[in-house]
């Protein structure tokens, strides 16, 4: 049976990746900020799944937020802030708090649990296309996921033999975050026509994850909108 860490597992993307895990006979750790929110969404997901409360913002509190994960096989790190953000009207706490979540919370957190990687663990982090296409507002989102680049390539080189690997999604039409808006505006710029679904972005984040020559890449899951 697996171990899969799930840190910021208890809504959107990362929920969804979760209830894969557990439905397959996983052992299920998932994270949020707020731990009764995490034990809450375990309970709700269901199997062998757990809650534990881990806040990337601050990263001298990871180690001891994932004290008791003995084992991992699997860890995929969603956690994000999104908090709109420009120079024109710059928010710099939202820009420290967003960029320390992004790079050195995923840093630490890999850092934390390497030793407890068992034979074949592979990680996934969680960036978006905004790093190659910028929209009003993303101005840390934008530099943040760019700088997950650089991070998987680094860690690559640092926890070997294990992989890491970063998704990049576009626009996911059936998450919470976009499912009431049916006609959005991204659709008529997709070359396949749709939005990417959750069931896709489950999909790619797990084949990142079981594909053992897969290590150190970026995978765009996003229906062909760089291209455009």
């Amino acid at each position: 049976m697996s171990t899969s860490i799930i840190v910021g597992g208890s809504n959107g993307l990362g929920r969804a990746i979760a209830q894969h895990f557990a439905d397959r006979g996983d052992t299920v750790v998932i994270t949020s900020r707020d731990k009764a929110r995490a034990e809450e969404v375990a309970a709700e997901i269901g199997g062998a799944t757990r809650g534990l409360g881990a806040d990337l913002s601050r990263p001298e509190t990871i180690a001891a937020a994932f004290g008791d994960v003995t084992e991992v096989d699997n860890l995929v790190i969603t956690a994000t802030s999104q908090t709109p953000n420009s120079l024109g009207a710059f928010d710099l706490e939202a820009a420290i708090t967003s960029v320390t979540i992004k790079l050195v919370g995923y840093a630490e957190t890999v850092r934390v649990l390497r030793d407890r990687f068992r034979p074949g663990a592979s990680v996934v982090l969680f960036g978006g296309v905004a790093k190659d296409r910028p929209y009003p507002g993303s101005t840390m989102v934008t530099t943040h996921n760019a700088g997950l680049t650089g991070l998987v390539k680094t860690l690559a080189v640092e926890i070997a033999p294990y992989r890491i690997n970063a998704l990049h999604s576009g626009i996911v039409g059936d998450s919470p975050k976009w499912r009431d808006m049916p006609n959005h505006p991204h659709v008529a710029r997709t070359p396949i026509g749709r939005l990417v679904t959750m069931a896709e972005i489950v999909d790619a984040t797990d084949f990142l994850l079981r594909n053992g020559g897969i290590n150190a890449q970026e995978l765009f899951i996003e229906g062909g909108v760089l291209a455009g």
